[in-house]
């Protein structure tokens, strides 16, 4: 979004602090957020986000590093609150551009962030932290406080500099009852509150529901029978971080007398990871290689898988487009334990009624209670802003809606609305004498993944990609003598996805000739006027025939 009535924000007063995020603000994903202090830059967070349909070809979308792109031997180190994707994905792209950039994490998220800077052939510069840890890195003093969330070894993050103190949750929620006994520390919450917090940047996820969140251990029953009631093999496909999910299914597949294998190669990276570090516990004798599976009855058999956001490369999803060595049919069960993304809709009902074609029994979040979110729900909120009593709000981490619904919430337990700060991506808040105010705003964007090319694909090219896709393509070949003003070759025709036979191109191939010589004739001497010529007949054409509006290349060269 940009911000006219916002210009470049001022030159930061001195003892004053500045927060920036370059991502995560109106979407879910691609979390990076900047705190600057004393010429100094602290980064949390450095997250992807994952393409909507309508960017063909993308891979993933990285934060915009641009505006400290020059500065980054001024930053300190990146701080990273869990394991998920949008919040470490995007983090080996930023080290090829400072591989010595010191990174701090739990012992979990570095780990799975290890694995994935080895696949960049980088090297990771980490420091390991716990909860309840204290670091000063530069101008700023990190305290690590223990999340409940989705992932193991979440944290909160308290930055401390003489210009106030900013509480960042993280991804976060109140579990009571977790299944690795880890509560959010709501002592440690309550007690900076009481020295004072003086900007609160919070997840704003799930603030539109009411409420708390269900406990994890609410599923195990109806886990439980889905497996009772299941004849066949059943697919679980979840998150290859969401290893709280995992422990369950592997659980119940031991009481259930059924062999458990992972599908997917982050679903074997990451189990493998957090097995290794004792975070996930699985049976003696559960655990096989899908090969082993393969040679089990049906009955004892559970995968698994990726997949549960539709992705189209995902296990799950080629298994529906029976694009994969594993097959479904009826009998066999399929569970989605996770929760939807926005923006994925289509992609995962596309995969439900593929399945459910194939005659499998498709389990999910529509029809049972198979997931619980990992984000707080307004009660929660409600809850922490009573405890933390922050001097300012910043809602982060959501679409806009997430983001005034946690704004509504601050009000409504007595912040006022002028201490509620809600900015886009590239607006600047800074923190002077005790007072956030929002002082400017860094034009940021989107940086496209595609393959090895890292922000080489701009919009007008993922533009020309829709009309391709939707729209089709049509190409007109013609030679010129532009000394006799006549065409001696063409014009030709070649189309591509319109559907049309080769017949219904003659009229416009006559209109086309005569067109160009009519140009010719009036003086038109180099072939990319003509081309415009042609560009503009076979345009009108299409659109006034056939209510179509291909991408249109014509070409024209001089005989």
């Amino acid at each position: 979004m940009i911000h006219p009535e916002l210009g470049p924000p001022p030159a930061l007063p001195q003892g004053a602090l500045r927060v920036m995020a370059l991502g995560g603000l109106g979407e879910i994903g691609r979390n990076m957020a900047v705190l600057e202090f004393a010429g100094r830059l602290l980064i949390i967070d450095c997250g992807v986000l994952f393409p909507e349909e309508s960017q063909l070809g993308i891979d993933v979308i990285l934060p915009d590093f641009a505006p400290i792109a020059e500065r980054l031997d001024d930053v300190e180190a990146l701080l990273l609150t869990h394991g998920h994707e949008d919040h470490i994905g995007a983090v080996p792209y930023l080290l090829r551009q400072r591989p010595d950039l010191p990174v701090l994490g739990s012992r979990l998220t570095l780990a799975l962030l290890q694995a994935k800077v080895r696949e960049h052939r980088l090297t990771l510069n980490s420091r390991t932290v716990a909860e309840g840890e204290q670091v000063s890195l530069g101008p700023f003093g990190v305290e690590f406080l223990a999340v409940n969330h989705s992932i193991p070894d979440a944290l909160a993050l308290a930055v401390s500099t003489p210009a106030g103190v900013v509480l960042h949750t993280g991804d976060f929620k109140m579990d009571q009852v977790p299944l690795d006994g880890r509560i959010t520390d709501l002592n440690g919450f309550a007690r900076l509150g009481d020295r004072g917090v003086d900007l609160l940047m919070v997840d704003s996820t799930n603030a539109e529901v009411p409420g708390f969140v269900p406990s994890e251990r609410e599923i195990v029953p109806v886990l439980d029978s889905v497996f009772h009631r299941a004849q066949g093999r059943i697919i679980v496909a979840s998150f290859a971080s969401h290893v709280h999910r995992v422990q369950q299914v592997v659980d119940l597949a031991a009481q259930h007398g059924r062999k458990v294998a992972w599908v997917g190669r982050s679903m074997i990276r990451n189990m493998g990871v957090a097995r290794d570090l004792g975070f996930l516990h699985i049976p003696d004798g559960t655990l096989v290689t899908s090969e082993q599976l393969a040679d089990l009855p049906d009955e004892r058999s559970v995968l698994v898988c990726t997949g549960s956001q539709g992705e189209p490369m995902a296990v799950l999803s080629r298994i529906a487009n029976r694009d994969h060595q594993i097959s479904v049919g009826p009998g066999d069960t399929v569970i989605l334990a996770s929760s939807l993304i926005p923006g994925n809709e289509q992609a995962v009902n596309r995969v439900i009624n593929e399945l459910t074609k194939l005659g499998a029994n498709v389990v999910h979040r529509g029809n049972a209670l198979v997931h619980v979110s990992g984000h707080a729900s307004a009660g929660e909120l409600r809850y922490l802003y009573n405890i933390v009593k922050p001097r300012h709000v910043m809602p982060v981490h959501g679409e806009w809606r997430h983001l005034r619904a946690n704004a509504g919430l601050a009000q409504q337990v007595g912040i006022a609305a002028d201490r509620i700060l809600l900015a886009d991506d590239g607006v600047t808040i800074d923190l002077v004498d005790g007072k956030a105010e929002i002082s400017g705003f860094v034009p940021v964007g989107h940086i496209y993944v595609d393959g090895s090319s890292v922000g080489d694909v701009t919009e007008t090219l993922l533009k020309d990609r829709r009309i391709l896709g939707e729209e089709g393509f049509i190409s007109i070949f013609c030679a010129v003598d532009l000394v006799r003003s006549e065409v001696v070759v063409g014009p030709e025709i070649h189309a591509r996805g319109l559907g049309l036979d080769e017949a219904t191109y003659e009229p416009v191939i006559t209109a086309v000739r005569r067109a160009v010589e009519e140009a010719l004739r009036d003086g038109a001497s180099d072939t990319y006027a003509l081309q415009q010529v042609i560009r503009r007949h076979v345009g009108r054409w299409v659109s006034n025939t056939h209510r179509r509006r291909p991408m249109i290349v014509p070409v024209v060269v001089e005989a």
